[in-house]
């Protein structure tokens, strides 16, 4: 440990350019991330703000839960099998101010369930984003499919889906504007069931049965796996570098009875302190910068993901120093010292 420290004291510049290029990797990740949170809220907090359950529709649909149409009948049986179940359909469309000023919104309808707003018909309730856009409680809106209108009951937190603000009506309106008697899903609350006739799926991979959803997360999922692999190998790089310059180093304190898994600790130790430092900055500078963002940015990134992205850093940068770290092992005290000599 002593000796770890007293060597990063000495070669202060080079342990503070391999520290400055993982607080860069860090903060970068930390970014990335809690723009991708950002945006899997911004589009569908709808499906992730619900309880644990199961997410049906016909198997006909394959997997696409526009095409989906449950039976009534079957509806029905499922209503009256399952307390805590309720059929809701998702279409995205449109509605007028008293402006004419036209707003995207996603309609949800749904039967009578605690998960979703209680509307009777005629009625409305926005995500509150739209509040943004001058809407307010009262208001008349209007939409081109429906002969009546809709006044706002109220406004919900965190109801997006697909990058619109949701809008909730009644499934009679629903079945008005979209000319159409059935719903296209069943939501479970619970242990998952085998019902004939429907596939499940569970909140995860109802998710990714949403094209724009499982095409965006993927995008940004694969640039932070590819900043943590670079992390890992520069880390490798800089401690192999350091080992090289260091083999004669090493063979006097073999010669001197030094063991080698001392070696290893010393190199464990100088990541570990560069590292840490480094996270913690990043962490400080990512969770400061929500604070900060530009107001619409859909940035979201809660301390327990920076924690578990600190812990891959960590556990890749061991790694990394380790498999640098290998030649250590077959360095033999006087071959070392003769070659830190020429």
């Amino acid at each position: 440990m002593h000796l770890a420290w007293k060597e990063i004291k000495r070669n202060k510049s080079k342990f503070l350019i391999v520290g400055a290029v993982i607080f860069l990797i860090s903060f970068l990740t930390f970014m990335i991330s809690g723009l991708a949170n950002g945006l899997s809220q911004d589009n569908a907090a709808l499906i992730k703000n619900l309880p644990d359950g199961t997410f049906y529709m016909t198997e006909t649909a394959e997997e696409t839960y526009t095409l989906s149409q449950i039976n009534e009948n079957l509806q029905k049986d499922i209503l009256e099998d399952f307390e805590e179940a309720a059929a809701l359909s998702i279409q995205m469309g449109f509605v007028n101010d008293g402006e004419e000023k036209q707003h995207s919104v996603a309609f949800v309808a749904s039967t009578a369930s605690d998960l979703f707003p209680n509307i009777e018909p005629g009625e409305i309730v926005l995500d509150e984003s739209l509040q943004e856009d001058g809407l307010k409680v009262g208001d008349v809106l209007t939409n081109s499919q429906l002969d009546g209108e809709f006044t706002v009951k109220g406004f919900v937190e965190q109801a997006k889906f697909s990058h619109a603000p949701v809008a909730f009506i009644h499934p009679d309106n629903y079945k008005e504007m979209y000319r159409t008697d059935t719903m296209q899903l069943m939501f479970v609350q619970g242990e998952r069931e085998e019902i004939s006739g429907l596939q499940a799926f569970s909140t995860a991979d109802f998710l990714n049965t949403i094209p724009s959803y499982s095409a965006e997360q993927l995008s940004l999922n694969m640039i932070i796996a590819f900043l943590f692999v670079i992390s890992g190998m520069l880390i490798g790089i800089f401690f192999y570098m350091m080992n090289v310059q260091k083999f004669g180093l090493y063979g006097i304190l073999k010669a001197i009875g030094l063991k080698t898994s001392a070696l290893f600790k010393i190199m464990w130790t100088q990541m570990l302190a560069v590292t840490t430092i480094a996270l913690v900055l990043a962490i400080m500078l990512s969770q400061g910068f929500q604070f900060i963002a530009p107001e619409g940015m859909p940035f979201h990134l809660p301390f327990d993901t920076s924690w578990k992205l600190s812990l891959v850093f960590l556990s890749i940068g061991f790694i990394g120093a380790t498999l640098s770290g290998l030649q250590i092992r077959k360095i033999q005290p006087l071959q070392a010292i003769q070659q830190g000599e020429m």
